[in-house]
Order: C-alpha cells, then sequence, then structure tokens
C-alpha cells in the first residue's frame, strides 16, 4: 500500500494498556500560567498562522489540553472555536479557562471526545483552522488521527500539526521510556523525571558554560514561556511520559497529505533530532479516498 508509510521504530501493538494522563499535567500547568504565557500563546498561533487576527474564521482544536491555544484563538477573535479533548481532566481545563478568561460565550465550545471516532469528527463539520499540536502521534493510531484531522479542514482552510521527529533507535528508547514512567506507582514519578532529564539538562547546562554562555541555562527556565507560553518543567514531564508514542519524518508527513489534498505552507523540523516537526497545510484539493481503511472509506 503506497498510500500508507510503513511502519516506523516505534510501531508495535500496546504491550500494556498504558496511557499517560496528560490532564494532571495540565491541571499543574495551570498553576503556573499567566497573562505572560497567555500573550506568547497568541503570538506563537499568529507567526504560525501567519494572521495578526482569527476574525470570521472557525478554529478546532483537536487535543486541547490545558485550552491555551484555544483562548488564544478566542482571544484573536475567531468567529468560532471549538475545543476537544479525549482526557476528561483535559476538558475539565480547557473549561476552566474558559469560565476564567471569557466566561459563558456560545462561540466557545468545549467537549470530550476521541479524533479516531470518524463518525464524530465528521458531524463536527469543518473549520477554517484544524489545530493539532503535539497530539496525533498520542492517539495510539496516529495515521488513523491524520485522517480524521484531515476530514474536518474546510476547503482553502488550513491544518496545523506538530509530530515526533523519527529519530530510529533513539525513539524506541524515548518510548521505553515513557512507558515505564507510565508503570511506575506515581509517588515515584518526579524521581524517574529527574533521573532521565537530569543528565541531558546538566550536559546542556555545561554545554552552555563551556561556550561562554554560564547564565544562558538560568534564561532557559526563566524565559522557557516564550516557547509558545508553555512550562519547561511541565514538557520535561511530557516527554518522559507521553504514552502512546509514535513517531514521523517530515517527509511522511507531507507525502501523507499530499496526497490527500493539501499543500505544505510552512514547516519547522529538529533535523534529526528530538522534539517535535512542525506543519502548516492548506486544502488544496479534494480529499481523496486512498484505500480501504485510509481516508475516504468508511
Amino acid at each position: 500500500d503506497i498510500n500508507r508509510p510503513q511502519p516506523s521504530a516505534t510501531d508495535s501493538p500496546l504491550e500494556e494498556d498504558v496511557r499517560f494522563e496528560f490532564g494532571k499535567n495540565w491541571s499543574a500547568f495551570l498553576s503556573v500560567l499567566d497573562d505572560d504565557r497567555i500573550a506568547e500563546a497568541r503570538q506563537s498561533l499568529k507567526e504560525m498562522l501567519q494572521n495578526e487576527s482569527l476574525s470570521g474564521m472557525s478554529f478546532l482544536d483537536i487535543g486541547s489540553g490545558s485550552g491555551l491555544f484555544s483562548l488564544a484563538a478566542v482571544q484573536l477573535d475567531a468567529l468560532r472555536v471549538h475545543s476537544l479533548d479525549f482526557d476528561s481532566s483535559c476538558v475539565a481545563c480547557t473549561r476552566e479557562l474558559k469560565r476564567r478568561y471569557v466566561g459563558d460565550s456560545d462561540h466557545w465550545t468545549i467537549e470530550q471526545g476521541n479524533v479516531l471516532d470518524r463518525e464524530s469528527i465528521e458531524e463536527l463539520g469543518q473549520f477554517d483552522i484544524v489545530y493539532s499540536w503535539g497530539v496525533l502521534h498520542h492517539t495510539g493510531d496516529m495515521f488513523a488521527a491524520m485522517d480524521n484531522a484531515a476530514l474536518a479542514v474546510a476547503p482553502r482552510g488550513r491544518l496545523v500539526v506538530a509530530v515526533y521527529n523519527d529519530q530510529g533507535r533513539r525513539s524506541l528508547r524515548w518510548k521505553r521510556i515513557k512507558q515505564r514512567y507510565n508503570l511506575l506507582p506515581s509517588g515515584l514519578r518526579t524521581a524517574y523525571v529527574v533521573a532521565i532529564m537530569g543528565p541531558l539538562e546538566i550536559r546542556s547546562a555545561i554545554g552552555m558554560a563551556v561556550r561562554g554562555n554560564p547564565r544562558s541555562y538560568a534564561r532557559r527556565w526563566s524565559e522557557y514561556k516564550k516557547a509558545r507560553g508553555m512550562s519547561l518543567w511541565h514538557d520535561l514531564v511530557d516527554w518522559c511520559g507521553g504514552y502512546p508514542f509514535e513517531v514521523a519524518t517530515p517527509d511522511i508527513i507531507i507525502d501523507y497529505y499530499a496526497q490527500r489534498g493539501f499543500t505544505l505552507t510552512k514547516i519547522k523540523t529538529r533535523l534529526g533530532g528530538w522534539g517535535c516537526n512542525e506543519f502548516v497545510f492548506v486544502r488544496t484539493g479534494e480529499l481523496e479516498n486512498k484505500a480501504p481503511g485510509i481516508l475516504g472509506s468508511r
């Protein structure tokens, strides 16, 4: 089947019924969320979409997490925002942000749902912007999630996705790290994150000092919110625990969506390193029926 990529280094049936509790991590993140982080999220969204305003546009947030980017879309005057997440705690976080910053509004709707549920995604209709950042690779069936996300994009609409970069054997190692995190008792998980990420952070600090920038490491923690308004500690927890976990090279994602009527307009890659490759696509063609079990089939 030329339409569906071959399995990557991390593709295998789930050995355990384990899943990272993203909602608990995002609930903790809300304690550090402030106006500066929200402003950084707005700026990130404007830069990614190359729009100063989302006025007149509809916005679907697949995997809303904390709700930060749904809120950013609302504050950028999106006509309609719909937030969707599988995790009930993430839904609660998103509702809490709406309560704090927006109040009662029919322009922002929030629901618990699964991007793998094709029928439910079809019932949502189509949106000018479909945003799914670092989500599709955590569903347990990334390519089915990619297909279903595409269904929600209106003609000439944009699809914004971020997917973990495939590093081959290193990605397989990260898969094992994530599985172990989720099999640990909750009381040991913080220590596990420190044990895994501590050496990497120490190496980063030493490297900055050797290059003559000893204060750069401290600034990395204090200024990390400039990275889309995120929190470094909560991202470290996510990197150690985010499971299910799949990866793909940039060309796999680009080719996969190109065959389905999407044109790449913006990309940011990790150049073989860890983290997410970032993509913006425009739907320029018809959604193609490629193969049984692939986009367009029922």
